[in-house]
């Protein structure tokens, strides 16, 4: 009897499940097709599903009386239907495409951001110090991307098939004159400015848009971090360098100082040299930084940074004397000024005052005197949800002389540009850059479209055309020797960038296609504005966190095709500094305190008057190590194998290459008043 109530019981308790289930059924479209994938469910609970193939949701629930059903899918706008369960059957329901606001679009059509929050390519200083070839600098970090050639005889950046000249750096939206520390010849350089100093680097590879100007190929646009909340003191050595730098933090405001002293002397003296330098390398140099936040939207910027390098090398007979100073200021003020509108203002200054005795022969002496004033004021204007408008007008001051004994110059020239640049976005995931630049330099007017149409299809993909035409002076000593016929140099780009981000690898590809006009072509002794080429390619880029725990890798793969003639070329030819395939890999893995990282570097054979250089090929290897948090330890240690890489050819067919084949380097971060060691110089 016990038996036969309890199954009674078990029935009742079944047939009362039952009727409480209900089922919840339905299509989910957009209003023309169904949505594949979209995750319908019941708010607060586990009941719900996926939409199949057509759009179609059923599933059961335990709930009754009434509810909040919800709609989700990615790149609409989310569905919510508050009713009685047992109105929730048969259901259709239409979502509506989201809304995107023009500022919450990032297009990074031909160019890498570094210091963003996107999870890639987020190059904060420490990642700068701990690139396997960079030895802390960001040139050399930069190198590691597509684009990029390897010119191992001076160290700059050359891009897609352009000089190194055609590169130009901006801080805090100002020009740097010369952005490069100096060496004799023959010897790799570094950039002048530390990594710690910045928050956002930019590097766009081209099609960058009207603000930036007097920059053929590329832009490589850096913005100091914010004013300090708490005092900083830190110091760092190493076999070659040592510095010291600290920030004072007021309300609203901070002041931050560094100061470093390179020397290759003690380098020298440890590890034998193939150059003789009777005078080892030391650059002495120092920074400092005001910052005040007046409120939310009114900023106050101002850095200054001089570097002063000596060095004497015993070169053919001869003592070669190279003294260099290079003194860089800049003050940034930036202002909302209401109903939208924001006004950005800035000057800098670049001074560098180069002296070299017996530069060629024993007993010349070599003078060069660049001055660079930089004036800028910008408006900015968001006038809706999907219009952004930008324009401003800038001046760049130039003089420049050089006296080389019997021979002299004196150049005083300024270059006087204006831009609009405007930010639509056309119809949802379709947006439009369009900007045009202005420059006038003497009597000639130069105007300049550029255009970057892009489609978002959704949060994984970008596809992007990018066009327009750029322009640069030339270097100085061409311009005083075109006697007065030149004015700018041009080049147009075309650029079709595609880009796959998921939350664990990046893949860009970019097929481009550069084509110059008015380039210096020597003539009966005369620089003429008669010489052209083109550049094409394409490059790639993967950067990878799925592989294994702890691991990054990335793969940089660029194929150049470039074509010059100019300067003293008889005929349309490959330019020296250009090899036609750069391929660079590099490993990062964390292991508790200590991060280790790999980098392998090749680069076809470059072509000259007296012979092709073999392949350039490098395999580098660091290791940092967190000895505690106030204490960072970093070694490295390029072309672990000891290739002898030949750089180049000279006029008489003799091979240049490094004066060592192997570069070690050693060097400790300590903190001594914040928690971080590599905060030390982060101003």
């Amino acid at each position: 009897m016990k038996h036969r109530i309890a199954h009674i019981v078990l029935m009742l308790l079944a047939v009362c499940n039952l009727t409480a289930q209900a089922t919840i059924s339905g299509i989910v479209t957009d209003g023309h097709k169904p949505l594949a994938g979209a995750n319908v469910f019941i708010l607060g609970t586990i009941d719900g599903c996926l939409t199949d193939s057509l759009g179609r949701f059923s599933f059961t629930t335990s709930q009754t009386g009434e509810a909040t059903l919800k709609a989700t899918f990615i790149g609409y706008k989310d569905y919510t239907l508050t009713a009685d369960i047992s109105l929730m059957d048969n259901l259709t329901i239409q979502m509506n495409e989201q809304t995107t606001t023009i500022n919450e679009v990032i297009v990074t059509a031909s160019t890498f951001s570094f210091g963003k929050s996107d999870n890639f390519k987020t190059m904060n200083a420490l990642d700068v110090v701990m690139a396997g070839n960079s030895c802390g600098d960001i040139v050399a970090a930069l190198q590691t991307l597509p684009g990029t050639q390897k010119v191992g005889e001076n160290g700059k950046l050359y891009v897609r098939g352009g000089e190194s000249d055609e590169c130009q750096t901006f801080v805090n939206g100002m020009h740097v004159l010369v952005p490069y520390s100096t060496n004799t010849e023959n010897t790799a350089i570094r950039g002048r400015f530390s990594p710690f100093l910045f928050k956002d680097i930019n590097f766009s590879l081209g099609g960058y848009s009207g603000e930036y100007g007097q920059a053929l190929s590329s832009v490589l646009s850096m913005e100091t971090t914010d004013a300090a909340t708490s005092d900083k003191f830190g110091v760092s050595a190493s076999l070659v360098d040592w510095n010291i730098g600290g920030t004072k933090a007021y309300q609203n405001s901070s002041l931050s100082f560094n100061a470093a002293l390179t020397s290759m002397g003690l380098y020298d003296r440890l590890f034998t040299q193939r150059q003789e330098f009777t005078r080892p390398y030391r650059k002495l140099s120092g920074e400092a930084q005001y910052k005040k936040e007046f409120n939310a939207s009114s900023v106050l910027k101002s850095y200054v940074g001089y570097d002063l390098t000596l060095v004497r090398q015993h070169i053919d007979g001869r003592n070669l004397l190279l003294k260099e100073h290079n003194i860089y200021a800049n003050v940034t003020h930036c202002a909302s000024i209401g109903r939208g509108y924001s006004l950005f203002t800035g000057v800098a200054n670049s001074s560098v005052l180069t002296d070299i005795d017996n530069a060629r022969m024993v007993g010349d002496h070599y003078h060069n005197f660049r001055n660079e004033v930089h004036l800028k004021v910008e408006v900015r204007k968001v006038c809706s949800d999907v219009l952004k408008v930008s324009t401003g007008v800038e001046d760049y001051i130039r003089n420049s002389t050089m006296r080389y004994d019997a021979y002299h110059y004196l150049l005083n020239y300024n270059i006087l540009a204006a831009h609009i640049d405007a930010q639509w976005r056309i119809i949802p995931r379709v947006f439009l850059n369009a900007s045009a630049r202005a420059e006038f330099m003497k009597s000639d007017c130069l105007l300049m479209p550029r255009v970057t149409l892009s489609y978002i299809p959704n949060k994984y993909l970008q596809f992007s055309l990018v066009g327009g035409r750029y322009s640069q002076t030339l270097a100085d000593d061409y311009l005083a020797q075109s006697r007065g016929e030149f004015s700018q140099r041009t080049a147009d780009h075309a650029i079709f960038s595609m880009q796959y981000k998921s939350d664990a690898t990046l893949l860009r590809i970019e097929p481009y296609w550069k084509k110059y006009h008015h380039l210096p072509l020597l003539e009966d002794g005369v620089y003429r504005p008669h010489g052209y080429g083109t550049s094409r390619g394409v490059d790639v880029f993967v950067e990878d966190h799925s592989l294994v725990k702890h691991l990054t890798t990335t793969l940089s793969y660029s194929f150049n095709d470039s074509e010059r003639l100019y300067l003293g070329y008889t005929e349309v030819q490959t330019p020296d500094y250009a090899s036609r395939h750069n391929l660079r890999l590099t490993a990062k893995y964390a292991i508790g305190k200590a991060i280790i990282g790999l980098a392998e570097s090749y680069a076809n054979g470059r072509h000259f008057p007296t012979g092709t250089t073999p392949h350039y090929n490098s395999v580098d290897v660091n290791l940092t190590y967190l000895l505690n948090p106030k204490v960072i330890i970093y070694t490295s240690l390029n072309n672990i194998f000891g290739r002898t890489n030949i750089f180049r050819y000279d006029a008489s067919a003799n091979p240049v290459v490094p004066s060592c084949d192997r570069f070690l380097y050693i060097g400790i971060l300590v903190s001594l008043k914040n928690s971080k060691a590599y905060d030390i110089s982060n101003f």
